[in-house]
């Protein structure tokens, strides 16, 4: 590995992220990282798309995202997301070449600017993070100044859609159905935002949603949701797929506070399981906080297991 500061090794041309056209590569690169490697050496493209929303809603992804690109092809990109957050994701091919460096030196010298301009927006360390059988991402990022720690390590889980997907009963005057669309858009932002509140996951305008549901990968028929007697939409999961590697990921995810522990959540799940079938994935993965006992113990019951973990990495200022 070649993940010295000062020796980049190769060069390759790089640029700010310019349109959409630009996403379709990142999730084109991500599949194709993935059907070369393992489910979890890369993100799954849902995450990928949801975090983009994220700079999108908050701050601008022609500022924040970086590319780098061989002959054309896209080989690798990075995001700086706010709290700070640092992701980075290189082809096989071109791991370990320079790529890392270049972007944790932008992503680094892009938070000075952003420091100046609003200190208190940005004052907390920039976080980043590793699965934990990605030794080399570990000590790539522990020879940037990352150290292990942080609140928000996850564990990750799978299951495979050729076991049988449990029947749940869906509660007496409440419906399991697809989100609408327009006629659904506040309904649907405003779950979105009582679940997450104070979070920025929750800081969703319904505008903000209605360009959501314009982004390549986003499927109507995967943002599944659980509708109470009174017409509230209770809970909720947004689900996506890689049809390249035939994997389904499963976020984000939640119910509101009032609607909570009356099996809606559970059947969302399950009937978004059924539809990620129907669509010729053969396992789903979902991720959650390492301290989130409720959820995980929700996704083993419907067959769920930890296979591996996402350990949360906090630079030293």
């Amino acid at each position: 590995m070649n993940s010295n500061l000062n020796h980049p090794g190769r060069v390759f041309a790089s640029r700010l992220y310019e349109s959409v056209q630009d996403l379709q590569q990142m999730l084109d690169l991500l599949m194709q990282a993935r059907a070369q490697t393992s489910d979890w050496r890369y993100a799954h493209v849902g995450e990928l798309l949801f975090n983009f929303f994220m700079v999108a809603c908050h701050l601008n992804p022609q500022e924040h995202i970086r590319l780098w690109f061989h002959e054309q092809q896209m080989v690798g990109f990075a995001m700086l997301a706010e709290d700070p957050n640092f992701d980075f994701q290189v082809l096989p091919a071109y791991e370990w070449q320079g790529i890392e460096t270049e972007a944790w030196l932008w992503a680094k010298n892009r938070i000075a600017e952003l420091r100046k301009l609003d200190e208190k927006r940005w004052r907390e360390p920039c976080v980043s993070g590793a699965r934990q059988d990605n030794p080399q991402r570990m000590a790539f990022l522990e020879q940037c100044g990352f150290r292990q720690g942080g609140q928000f390590s996850e564990v990750n889980m799978i299951r495979s859609l050729e076991e049988p997907i449990p029947d749940v009963e869906i509660p007496a005057g409440c419906q399991v159905r697809s989100m609408g669309g327009a006629e659904d858009l506040n309904n649907r932002a405003e779950a979105q935002r009582q679940v997450w509140h104070p979070w920025t996951v929750g800081d969703v305008s319904d505008e903000n949603y209605a360009y959501f549901m314009t982004l390549p990968g986003y499927d109507l028929d995967l943002d599944v949701v659980g509708v109470a007697s009174d017409g509230v939409i209770a809970s909720y999961v947004n689900g996506w797929i890689d049809p390249v590697n035939r994997i389904g990921d499963l976020g984000p995810l939640g119910a509101r506070e009032a609607y909570r522990r009356r099996g809606l959540t559970r059947a969302v799940l399950t009937e978004c399981l059924r539809r990620m079938k129907a669509h010729g994935m053969n396992r789903v993965c979902v991720s959650t906080t390492v301290t989130n006992t409720p959820a995980r113990r929700l996704y083993e019951s419907i067959g769920f297991q930890i296979v591996n973990q996402y350990l949360e990495f906090i630079h030293s200022e």
